[in-house]
Protein backbone atom coordinates (compact mmCIF):
# COMPACT_ATOMS: atom_id res chain seq x y z
CA UNK A 1 0.00 0.00 0.00
CA UNK A 2 1.28 3.38 -0.57
CA UNK A 3 0.21 6.77 1.00
CA UNK A 4 0.22 8.96 -2.20
CA UNK A 5 1.83 12.23 -2.78
CA UNK A 6 -1.27 14.13 -2.24
CA UNK A 7 -1.96 12.61 1.03
CA UNK A 8 1.89 13.48 2.50
CA UNK A 9 2.06 16.42 0.76
CA UNK A 10 -1.53 17.75 2.15
CA UNK A 11 -0.54 16.79 5.46
CA UNK A 12 3.15 18.08 5.71
CA UNK A 13 1.07 21.33 4.68
CA UNK A 14 -1.66 21.41 7.27
CA UNK A 15 0.69 20.80 9.79
CA UNK A 16 2.58 23.80 8.84
CA UNK A 17 -0.39 25.81 9.05
CA UNK A 18 -1.42 24.26 12.57
CA UNK A 19 2.16 24.99 13.54
CA UNK A 20 2.26 28.83 12.57
CA UNK A 21 -1.72 29.24 14.06
CA UNK A 22 -0.02 28.17 17.40
CA UNK A 23 3.07 29.85 17.59
CA UNK A 24 1.47 33.17 16.61
CA UNK A 25 -1.66 32.10 19.12
CA UNK A 26 -3.84 34.24 16.66
CA UNK A 27 -6.35 33.37 13.58
CA UNK A 28 -3.57 34.83 11.51
CA UNK A 29 -4.23 33.43 8.14
CA UNK A 30 -0.99 31.99 6.40
CA UNK A 31 -1.01 32.43 2.36
CA UNK A 32 -0.07 29.11 0.30
CA UNK A 33 3.50 30.84 -0.58
CA UNK A 34 4.78 31.21 2.52
CA UNK A 35 3.77 27.07 3.38
CA UNK A 36 5.41 26.22 -0.36
CA UNK A 37 8.17 27.66 0.50
CA UNK A 38 8.88 26.36 3.83
CA UNK A 39 7.60 22.55 2.78
CA UNK A 40 9.08 22.80 -0.16
CA UNK A 41 5.93 22.03 -2.60
CA UNK A 42 4.79 23.51 -5.85
CA UNK A 43 2.78 26.19 -4.79
CA UNK A 44 0.25 25.22 -7.65
CA UNK A 45 0.35 21.69 -5.98
CA UNK A 46 -0.48 23.24 -3.13
CA UNK A 47 -3.47 25.28 -4.36
CA UNK A 48 -5.39 21.85 -5.87
CA UNK A 49 -4.74 20.36 -1.95
CA UNK A 50 -6.05 23.40 -0.25
CA UNK A 51 -9.22 24.10 -2.55
CA UNK A 52 -9.87 20.08 -1.69
CA UNK A 53 -9.38 21.06 2.02
CA UNK A 54 -11.47 23.60 1.71
CA UNK A 55 -14.37 22.02 -0.11
CA UNK A 56 -14.02 19.29 2.99
CA UNK A 57 -14.33 22.13 5.33
CA UNK A 58 -10.66 21.56 7.16
CA UNK A 59 -9.68 25.07 5.96
CA UNK A 60 -10.86 28.50 5.70
CA UNK A 61 -9.53 31.04 3.47
CA UNK A 62 -9.13 34.30 3.93
CA UNK A 63 -8.93 37.35 1.13
CA UNK A 64 -7.48 40.42 1.05
CA UNK A 65 -4.45 41.63 2.41
CA UNK A 66 -2.64 39.21 4.41
CA UNK A 67 -5.14 36.47 3.26
CA UNK A 68 -4.42 33.03 2.77
CA UNK A 69 -5.81 29.83 5.21
CA UNK A 70 -6.50 29.37 8.27
CA UNK A 71 -7.88 25.84 9.64
CA UNK A 72 -11.63 25.74 10.16
CA UNK A 73 -11.20 23.81 13.61
CA UNK A 74 -8.58 23.53 16.37
CA UNK A 75 -5.50 21.20 15.29
CA UNK A 76 -6.53 18.91 18.16
CA UNK A 77 -9.93 18.38 16.22
CA UNK A 78 -8.15 17.65 13.10
CA UNK A 79 -7.32 14.40 11.95
CA UNK A 80 -4.92 13.04 9.80
CA UNK A 81 -7.44 10.46 8.16
CA UNK A 82 -9.79 13.36 7.25
CA UNK A 83 -6.57 14.77 6.02
CA UNK A 84 -5.83 12.16 3.65
CA UNK A 85 -9.18 11.20 2.45
CA UNK A 86 -10.14 15.03 1.51
CA UNK A 87 -7.26 14.99 -1.02
CA UNK A 88 -7.02 11.47 -2.04
CA UNK A 89 -9.00 8.38 -2.15
CA UNK A 90 -9.74 5.77 0.38
CA UNK A 91 -6.34 3.88 1.50
CA UNK A 92 -6.79 0.65 0.16
CA UNK A 93 -4.20 -2.15 0.88
CA UNK A 94 -6.16 -4.81 -1.56
CA UNK A 95 -6.05 -4.92 -5.79
CA UNK A 96 -9.53 -5.73 -5.53
CA UNK A 97 -12.45 -3.05 -7.56
CA UNK A 98 -14.31 -1.25 -6.03
CA UNK A 99 -17.48 -2.56 -6.66
CA UNK A 100 -18.97 -4.69 -3.60
CA UNK A 101 -18.35 -8.31 -4.14
CA UNK A 102 -15.30 -7.98 -7.10
CA UNK A 103 -12.40 -9.67 -6.03
CA UNK A 104 -8.90 -9.44 -7.83
CA UNK A 105 -9.03 -12.64 -9.56
CA UNK A 106 -10.07 -13.45 -12.82
CA UNK A 107 -13.21 -14.65 -12.14
CA UNK A 108 -14.21 -12.15 -9.41
CA UNK A 109 -13.40 -14.27 -6.01
CA UNK A 110 -11.01 -12.86 -3.47
CA UNK A 111 -7.54 -14.09 -3.48
CA UNK A 112 -6.57 -16.02 0.05
CA UNK A 113 -5.10 -12.86 1.12
CA UNK A 114 -7.82 -10.41 0.71
CA UNK A 115 -9.06 -10.75 4.01
CA UNK A 116 -4.82 -9.58 5.50
CA UNK A 117 -4.85 -6.30 3.02
CA UNK A 118 -8.46 -5.45 4.32
CA UNK A 119 -7.66 -5.26 7.73
CA UNK A 120 -4.52 -3.70 7.33
CA UNK A 121 -6.23 -1.16 5.74
CA UNK A 122 -8.31 -1.00 8.19
CA UNK A 123 -5.65 -0.46 10.62
CA UNK A 124 -4.05 1.91 9.00
CA UNK A 125 -7.23 4.12 8.60
CA UNK A 126 -7.54 3.92 12.52
CA UNK A 127 -4.34 4.69 13.27
CA UNK A 128 -4.20 7.81 11.13
CA UNK A 129 -7.67 8.57 12.70
CA UNK A 130 -6.41 8.42 16.10
CA UNK A 131 -3.64 11.28 15.39
CA UNK A 132 -4.49 14.87 15.23
CA UNK A 133 -2.44 17.73 13.86
CA UNK A 134 -2.00 18.40 17.62
CA UNK A 135 0.05 15.58 17.93
CA UNK A 136 2.54 15.59 15.10
CA UNK A 137 3.41 19.21 16.57
CA UNK A 138 3.99 18.22 20.11
CA UNK A 139 6.01 14.99 18.69
CA UNK A 140 3.53 12.50 20.40
CA UNK A 141 4.32 10.08 17.69
CA UNK A 142 7.41 8.64 18.76
CA UNK A 143 7.56 5.89 21.55
CA UNK A 144 8.66 6.52 24.31
CA UNK A 145 12.09 5.09 25.09
CA UNK A 146 11.34 3.62 28.78
CA UNK A 147 7.96 1.70 27.06
CA UNK A 148 10.00 0.03 24.41
CA UNK A 149 12.22 -1.42 26.47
Amino acid sequence: MRLSTKGRYAVMAMTDLAGRQDADDSVRAVSLADIAARQQISLSYLEQLFARLRRRGLVKSVRGPGGGYRLATTAHDTCIADIVLAVDEPLRATRCGKLAGKGCMMGGERCMTHDLWEEMGRQLHNYLASVSLADVLAGKLRPDVSEAA
